[in-house]
């Protein structure tokens, strides 16, 4: 059991590096000049982050990644996969953007690193987009990609070891379908999660309701509209099938919890990772001082040293 005990001083503004420093003020800069994605339909603002027109510098697609097509309970859900030869075990990938935008070969680049770093091959889901697609349509498509890896990693990748995680909206999923192959399924696969500023209280941490309208990366009414194209207005957000906070941790798989001091959904990471720690699993917590939402997405030195934390760990589970 790992003990939580961090430096108050990561949360000092006098440690933020000033590369972080440079970064945020570039972000904020560039999400200034982006057109609002709320005064369109969501599908616009997926079109504009595909051209690089987002938050997140626009990411070189791999020439490495295959797609294996599996059967969805909402039709044919696609699996982007990049491996190596010979991997030692599978990260199953669940990538963010609010379950409202983004998609899995917006990641390529960190998921190469992944693959070669740890010798893992690595397996993005293509789950369904709110608002067509709300919610349980992503969860159910990430628990059908689990169950699909339990049943078929051995003769697809020659290794039944598999791990699981995500960033933001990923890492939310990436617990769902934690509990819900435990509770559904009545088994624990995963020997380990990667679990990256994720949103674990959708009814709002402090850090998320009182962050404001500061756009770096996202600001509380991005969150605000996002929950509203994933749930709806009158959905309970303390249902555990819809906010992993407050679901029963017990038995699940080590994790490693990433956030940046400068995240709005930095609570629910200090929150997230003291209820899987006090449910009796192996809990480690990293913080990045000033490291802005997704703060690996970026280039920088803090950003490489989070990616070399997360690849070693990802080896060793």
């Amino acid at each position: 059991m790992t003990n939580l005990i961090f430096d108050s001083h990561l949360f000092d503004p006098a440690s933020i590096p000033q590369e972080t420093r440079d970064t945020n003020e570039m972000i904020v800069e560039t999400v200034n000049k982006i057109v609002d994605p709320w005064s369109a339909h969501p599908s616009i603002a997926r079109a504009a982050r595909k051209a690089g027109k987002g938050a997140f510098p626009l990411a070189p697609r791999s020439e490495r990644a295959q797609t294996e097509t599996i059967e969805g309970p909402g039709g044919p859900l696609d699996l982007r996969i990049i491996a190596p030869e010979n991997p030692d075990g599978i990260y199953l990938h669940i990538h963010g953007g609010g379950w409202v935008i983004g998609g899995p070969e917006e990641q390529d680049p960190r998921l190469e690193r992944i693959a070669d770093n740890a010798n893992l091959a690595v397996v993005s889901v293509d789950y369904r987009l709110a608002p067509e697609n709300p919610f349980p349509a992503a969860p159910e498509d990430c628990e059908a990609a689990a169950l699909w890896l339990v049943k078929n990693a051995k003769d697809k990748f020659g290794t039944d070891r598999i791990v699981i995680g995500g960033e933001s909206a990923g890492a939310h999923l990436s617990a769902l379908t934690l509990v819900s192959l435990r509770d559904k399924h009545g088994i624990s696969p995963f020997c380990g999660a990667n679990l990256v500023a994720g949103v674990y209280d959708l009814g709002m941490t402090p850090s998320a309701q009182n962050w404001g309208d500061e756009l770096l990366v996202l600001n509380t009414r991005d969150i605000l509209n996002y929950r509203r194209c994933f749930i709806g207005e009158d959905r309970d957000t303390n249902l555990p099938e819809i906010s992993p906070l407050y679901a029963d941790l017990k038995d699940l798989p080590p994790a490693l919890f990433t956030v940046g001091t400068r995240d709005p959904l930095v609570d629910d990471t200090m929150f997230m990772s003291a209820r899987w720690l006090a449910a009796g699993n192996k809990t480690e917590l990293a913080i990045y001082p000033g490291g802005a939402h997704v703060f690996m997405g970026f280039p920088g030195a803090q950003s490489t040293e989070a990616l070399e934390r997360i690849e070693s760990y990802l080896a060793s589970c």
